[in-house]
């Protein structure tokens, strides 16, 4: 969001990258000719339909469809109307190469904007890989079966966590691929990162790659593994977290491993004791511990991605259709962040989403006013007109509003 002009509509300013005209140049060097026969929708108009239908959540195209009538947002996309049937078709036959770069796009922007934060300058560059499954029908989405009556796609996502969590690569498959058949391609070559998995990706051959390449990762270890000690054994303290720091060799037989790992198990008190495997013989004991405790992160991320963005609702029933819509959800994702990153929010995401969606036709310099406005001491003035018109917004939506029920979100915050 750089070159930010304050007085554009907010909704201009956050979906920026969606009109960046060298993005765009690059898409289509890429793929030429995306417009060639779309007369009526352009690929930056589909784009940003989904990305701002993701924004406020909207579950079916017909609300995608109806909301184009509104004179703000269709002033905002250059559209006047368009129907759903136009929409899901548009949406099945976009490359999903187009996708894949307006992700990366947006993403280079986040890059750019975020600087070193304390946990990177204090244990290096932390990435995080797991995968979760989206259940689809099966009489829907025939082509995605990975059980007798089940169908799905599995997300592999790596995550770049440094006081926040940002999605750095994604893989979807269908549901029934094996985790570990994807570790290889989102592992991070990289001697300054170490990457975090949990036991689902253990593969010996790997490992020894990595170790060869002094590519750092940090796992579980399995309950069954067989292990050989080396002899040597770090000295802990009687009244710490840390149990036994020792080094080790894996497996057996032709299955066993070529170079030494170092294996920590660790005792918090808090939950049950656990073993974590490593190549990482710099980092302490307990800083090891710290690290494989931030995997959690990318378990929070999924949680938070299936509630707040719409890849359960799927607008098609195509694979092409369903990869771009995650792929979309993702991007809209990061542009909250890019966002959050441009007027240093300090509350959580979803509150800046919330925020935003009140404020998203007003102009920037509205907006920024409202986000930024300091609560003066003594009694808080109540801003009726805005908690109004936020209320309404998702009523008049016919949206889930549940949440205004909640008695931990305070909508004075505007």
């Amino acid at each position: 969001m750089q070159d930010k002009d304050t007085t554009q509509s907010t909704f201009t300013q956050v979906f920026q990258p969606f009109f960046s005209k060298d993005l765009w140049r690059k898409i289509d060097q890429e793929v030429p000719n995306l417009d060639q026969r779309n007369y009526k929708l352009k690929t930056n108009q589909l784009t940003l339909l989904i990305s701002h239908a993701q924004l406020q959540e909207y579950k079916a195209l017909r609300k995608i469809s109806s909301n184009v009538q509104s004179n703000d947002f269709s002033e905002a996309i250059g559209l006047e109307s368009i129907s759903h049937s136009q929409i899901s078709r548009r949406l099945r036959t976009l490359p999903i190469k187009v996708s894949e770069m307006l992700f990366k796009g947006v993403l280079n922007k986040v890059a750019q904007k975020k600087g070193d934060g304390k946990i990177q300058q204090r244990l290096g560059k932390l990435y995080m890989i797991d995968a979760s499954v989206i259940s689809l029908c099966l009489s829907r989405f025939p082509w995605a079966v990975f059980r007798k009556t089940k169908a799905g796609v599995k997300m592999h996502l790596r995550l770049s966590f440094d006081e926040m969590a940002i999605p750095d690569e994604v893989i979807i498959t269908p549901a029934k691929t094996a985790d570990r058949k994807k570790l290889d391609e989102l592992i991070v070559v990289d001697k300054d990162a170490l990457t975090i998995f949990d036991r689902g990706y253990i593969d010996y051959l790997l490992f020894d790659e990595y170790c060869e390449k002094e590519i750092r990762f940090v796992t579980r270890l399995k309950n069954n593994a067989v292990i050989e000690f080396t002899g040597v054994e770090r000295p802990v303290e009687e009244e710490g977290s840390i149990e036994e720091d020792v080094d080790i060799i894996l497996g057996t037989g032709a299955r066993k491993m070529k170079h030494t790992l170092r294996e920590v198990t660790i005792d918090d008190n808090v939950n049950e004791p656990f073993t974590i495997l490593t190549n990482d013989f710099d980092l302490s004991a307990e800083e090891l511990g710290e690290v494989y405790r931030y995997r959690w992160q990318i378990e929070l991320f999924f949680k938070w991605l299936k509630q707040h963005a719409q890849i359960k609702h799927f607008y098609g029933t195509s694979e092409a259709a369903v990869i771009n819509q995650i792929l979309l959800a993702l991007t809209t994702y990061c542009t909250l962040i890019l966002l959050k990153l441009e007027v240093e929010h300090q509350r959580d995401l979803l509150t800046l989403q919330r925020m935003l969606i009140a404020c998203l036709y007003e102009s920037y310099d509205e907006f920024l006013g409202k986000l930024r406005r300091r609560r003066r001491k003594g009694s808080k003035r109540i801003k009726h007109d805005t908690i109004y018109q936020m209320t309404d917004h998702y009523i008049m939506a016919e949206e889930d509003t549940e949440w205004l029920n909640d008695l931990i979100y305070d909508p004075v915050i505007l």
